[in-house]
């Protein structure tokens, strides 16, 4: 287990120094999420209505863009190679890295979204609505990226090819996760956010099992 959290502090130190990719995420998103009000204008009505579906899908394209580097950085240095001959396994070394991953990119996502939900005029139920679905969703957004990253590990460009694995399967992420504030600011029952919870919960459990095999693939062991 320490052999776990210090794999999942490094990752987090790399996510934060090298390259700026955990940053240039969060700036992605605020600026898309702020340039979407100016876009649309001063129908309040509107923004409360639009508020979760394009908070959501900032934050999903705003997580995909460090995403490729999950594996990437440690497959180049041969980093990975030493990694799958380290008693730790490669499911706890893909989990570990999925982990920072969500702590550098979706839960600052997260808690900058409660700010600029004030953007669209959101009622308080609905930021907090909105807070409880990235903090349930993201966990899987992290997760399914992950196994896309694996998968497309040794392929060149690889970056380019791993949206269009990852999106179809976010896809009911962002349905669930927009949902649900719907729901909440029209009065309704709120099962969205139990779907969504569990359709989260699946992904983490399933993600390093099939990034595992990925990088196994990719490493030709």
């Amino acid at each position: 287990m320490s052999a776990l959290r210090r794999l999942v502090a490094r990752d987090l130190v790399l996510a934060i120094r090298a390259g700026g990719g955990a940053a240039l995420a969060l700036a992605f998103f605020a600026a898309v999420a702020t340039l979407v009000p100016l876009g649309v204008g001063p129908d309040l009505k509107l923004l409360v209505r639009i508020a979760a579906g394009v908070l959501w899908v900032a934050a999903v394209l705003a997580a995909l863009l460090s995403l490729d580097r999950l594996f990437q950085a440690d497959f180049e240095d041969g980093s990975l190679d030493l990694m799958a001959l380290s008693p730790l396994s490669l499911e706890a070394v893909a989990l570990a890295k999925i982990a920072a991953h969500w702590l550098s990119t979706g839960l600052p996502l997260t808690l900058i979204a409660a700010v600029l939900a004030v953007a669209y005029g959101l009622p308080a139920s609905g930021t907090v609505a909105l807070v409880a679905s990235l903090l349930i969703g993201t966990p899987a957004v992290s997760a399914i990226g992950g196994i896309g990253a694996a998968l497309t590990l040794s392929i060149r460009r690889g970056g380019l090819i791993l949206p269009f694995i990852v999106l179809p399967l976010i896809a009911p992420v962002v349905i669930f996760g927009s949902g649900a504030v719907l729901a909440e600011l029209d009065g309704l029952a709120n099962g969205a956010l139990w779907f969504l919870a569990a359709f989260s919960l699946l992904a983490v459990a399933l993600s390093p099992f099939a990034a595992a095999a990925g990088v196994r693939l990719n490493l030709g062991s």
